[in-house]
């Protein structure tokens, strides 16, 4: 999971149809990341570019509800900063919180997740009594949905998966909420979860039943390495290679896609090492949420 990141917490709100997830780093995190989606929906994305002055991030907000679901990291930003969390300045601490949402509109009946429901997932992430982060159709991934290329009709739901790996003191973990044009599958290529479409139909029909930026997938990276922010920005890209390896056909142009890369600092690692482990948590989380698939009915 990703909170084997020491330090890191995690939270859902969950909706009928649509939901809120909220991820909080320990003070000093650094974070970047890098966007190929053409249509994101985004806040705040563009203080992680590895020039702006602002390196430490305090919390990551992913939400359905495309561009209006954005308003959860409202309330998330609010709570951060009654506790005190935030970069400095003269009229008091800001927060800083990243979020990005995936379009789930349909599926939720218009349901938009706001302020209240970010507070809701970040008092679920700070709750020692709370249950233990949980995947598959929950917070942010709960509209999700894959397998559309070969005809909106013929996909399925997707979710919220996590994975871990370890290289001795070093943990790099992910989350990512997959609501993908393409289909999920192995690193042999085969197909986990993917199109019920009659064999032999043809990907991308003419007129296309889904549009361009309603399709995203969303990942966060965290690691207790130690890294600059060029260095999370490079985690990034080697996220999406996850990604690449886990969606087929990926980064399309029906795909709004997105990647956060996260390090607390803790211990020194191979940069390199790190890097491979980015690819294969990414893969790894993105495969996890439809896990679910093979034991429900």
């Amino acid at each position: 999971m990703l909170t084997d990141v020491p330090g890191v917490r995690a939270g859902h709100w969950t909706g009928a149809e649509t939901g809120v997830t909220v991820v909080v780093l320990p003070e000093g995190t650094i974070g970047s990341v890098e966007i190929r989606g053409g249509a994101p929906a985004t806040r705040e994305t563009a203080v992680l570019d590895p020039l702006a002055t602002v390196e430490q991030v305090d919390a990551i907000v992913l939400s359905g509800g495309s561009a209006f679901g954005l308003a959860a990291a409202d309330g998330v930003m609010q709570a951060l900063a009654e506790q005190g969390r935030g970069f400095p300045t003269l009229g008091g601490p800001v927060p800083i919180v990243p979020a990005a949402a995936i379009f789930d509109l349909v599926a939720s009946g218009g349901e938009r997740p706001g302020a209240e429901e970010g507070r809701a997932a970040l008092a679920a992430a700070q709750d020692p009594a709370a249950p233990g982060f949980a995947t598959g159709r929950i917070g942010a991934g709960r509209g999700a949905r894959v397998a559309k290329w070969r005809g909106a009709d013929h996909g399925t739901t997707g979710g919220l998966g996590s994975a871990t790996a370890r290289d001795g003191d070093v943990v790099v973990a992910a989350i990512a909420v997959v609501n993908a044009v393409g289909d999920i599958v192995g690193d042999d290529g085969t197909v986990v979860v993917g199109s019920a479409a009659p064999p032999g139909s043809p990907g991308f029909p003419d007129p296309a039943p889904f549009e361009e930026g309603t399709n995203t997938t969303l990942v966060v990276v965290v690691t207790n390495a130690r890294c600059t922010k060029v260095e999370c920005h490079l985690l990034a890209r080697s996220a999406h290679h996850g990604l690449a390896r886990a969606i087929h056909p990926s980064h399309t142009r029906h795909d709004g896609d997105l990647a956060f890369a996260c390090a607390t600092g803790a211990v020194e690692a191979h940069f390199d090492r790190l890097r491979v482990l980015a690819t294969e948590v990414a893969a790894a989380a993105i495969r996890d949420s439809v896990a679910y698939h093979r034991t429900t009915p």
